[in-house]
């Protein structure tokens, strides 16, 4: 793959956009929620879809969110020279999306117009992707029935957990761009569940590695695994442990030549999208491109601890990973594509039998927030990788066995912990149609263990003990 200097997504926020967050800081003095201002750029006054009258009353307690088919998800086959070609559409088609929703979500849009548009630009972006597939192989004449998107509409005021559970008037307030007040709830009010039990044939067995917390502040925008060779493929920030090395542009071989967080020689890279302080202070990458430049404001909360886990199958033992795998875990995409690949969980320090899916848990005092992102554990023995990045790997049955032609290989647990202030809101970097809704969280993985160390993780997996 060519390497390119490409821009995913060079939108810059509008003179009136900018005046909007002016004026609402100077409102919010720096202090409160800040919502208005932490998502103004996604819009904060929201008529319905579909409605171009410039005299419509607004309803302040809905507001628009644009939902578009994931091309990305439906790709089969990707030949190689055809690759950086789609990874440039891929990211053209998530900044075409975000544009629509800033025209047609401010006020005075109009949603109509402005998905004609949308549909003709998408259109056009498939086409070439498609035309890219099809040099090399079948031309994939069914991605071009993904290029309609629709508009529809979400509240925004719906009642947050019950007085007395931890909630302020911070966390009850509408929240233009999201999240809203119902994507919060107090963690004690989630079922209790019961780890399953490990049979005879299975692997009881842990490998850790110590790979700190991003002390060294690796931060960027950018995407390898889906949107390789593109620079703010992600269009919102991401928090990295491990390789030291990994940007847009990473190859195998500049990953296996690098650097480490990791104290026991892992070369591994982990990442997974920053969570912000939605407490109305401005942050340093306010106009910077994954910040506030695609519509991600706030402070970026840095995590308390991480732990990088990885656990043995409760059916069977496991085999090695092969370097280079590359698994995606989680939708970024989830809260209008669907909840098909979601994999959130989210909880709190003493209470982590609870997790919730589809909300921030509010934490009693003294308890850390808790994002586990567990990594699907059954490959199918061959790809280190997919057209879509999921078919490749699957997650366990509920009885814990791996489907038809796959072997259960080591599961990769992300855990991240953040001190959050009491009562102040916070939400997960996300697009910004999305909306910063929780079920949108995600973790990415690319293994480059050194072989030793796979072979030393999975004797210390499936032998039962903690390394």
């Amino acid at each position: 793959m060519t390497p390119t200097t490409r821009q995913g997504h060079k939108r810059r926020p509008s003179a009136k956009v900018r005046a909007l967050l002016a004026v609402a800081a100077l409102l919010l003095g720096g202090g409160g929620t800040a919502l208005v201002a932490a998502n103004a750029s996604a819009g904060g006054t929201h008529r319905p879809a579909g409605n171009s009258s410039a005299d419509h009353a607004a309803d302040p307690a809905m507001m628009m969110t644009i939902a578009c088919p994931d091309v990305g998800d439906q790709l089969q086959d990707v030949p190689d020279p055809a690759r950086q070609r789609v990874s440039e559409g891929l990211a053209e088609l998530d900044a075409q999306v975000a544009r629509a929703y800033e025209q047609a979500s401010a006020p005075g849009g109009d949603s109509g117009a402005v998905l004609g548009t949308l549909k003709q630009q998408r259109s056009s972006t498939i086409g070439r992707m498609a035309d890219a597939i099809g040099e090399q192989s079948k031309r994939p004449s069914q991605l071009t029935a993904l290029s309609g998107c629709t508009a529809r509409q979400v509240r925004t005021a719906d009642a947050a957990a019950p007085a007395g559970s931890g909630t302020t008037a911070a966390l009850q307030r509408p929240m233009p761009g999201g999240p809203s007040p119902s994507d919060f709830a107090d963690i004690r009010t989630a079922p209790a569940k019961q780890k399953p039990a490990v049979g005879s044939g299975g692997s009881a067995g842990t490998f850790t590695s110590s790979c700190g917390r991003n002390e060294n502040g690796h931060f960027n925008s950018d995407n390898v695994i889906v949107t390789p060779g593109v620079s703010n493929g992600a269009h919102h920030t991401h928090d990295y442990v491990g390789n030291v090395s990994t940007n847009a542009f990473s190859s195998n071989a500049s990953l296996a030549a690098a650097g480490t967080t990791c104290t026991n020689g892992d070369l591994s890279t982990h990442y997974w999208p920053v969570l912000r302080l939605l407490d109305g202070k401005a942050a340093p990458d306010a106009n910077a491109p994954g910040g506030g430049h695609d519509g991600n404001m706030g402070k970026v909360l840095r995590p308390a601890s991480v732990t990088i886990q990885f656990r043995g199958s409760p059916v069977s033992k496991v085999a090695p990973m092969p370097r280079f795998l590359r698994i995606i875990t989680g939708d970024a995409k989830a809260f209008t594509s669907g909840p098909g690949n979601a994999n959130a969980s989210w909880s709190c320090v003493g209470f982590e039998d609870r997790q919730l899916k589809d909300k921030y848990p509010i934490c009693p005092g003294g308890s850390d927030v808790v994002r586990t992102l567990a990594f699907q554990s059954c490959w199918d023995g061959r790809s280190i990788d997919s057209a879509n990045h999921r078919t490749h790997v699957a997650f366990a049955g509920r009885d814990g066995s791996c489907p038809r032609g796959f072997k259960a290989v080591p599961q990769l647990v992300q855990r991240i912990t953040y001190h959050v202030p009491a009562g102040t809101p916070f939400a997960v970097d996300s697009f910004p149609e999305q909306l910063h809704k929780p079920v949108t969280d995600h973790g990415d993985f690319i293994n480059v263990m050194p072989d030793a160390l796979m072979t030393k993780a999975v004797s210390c997996v499936n032998g039962g003990r903690r390394c």
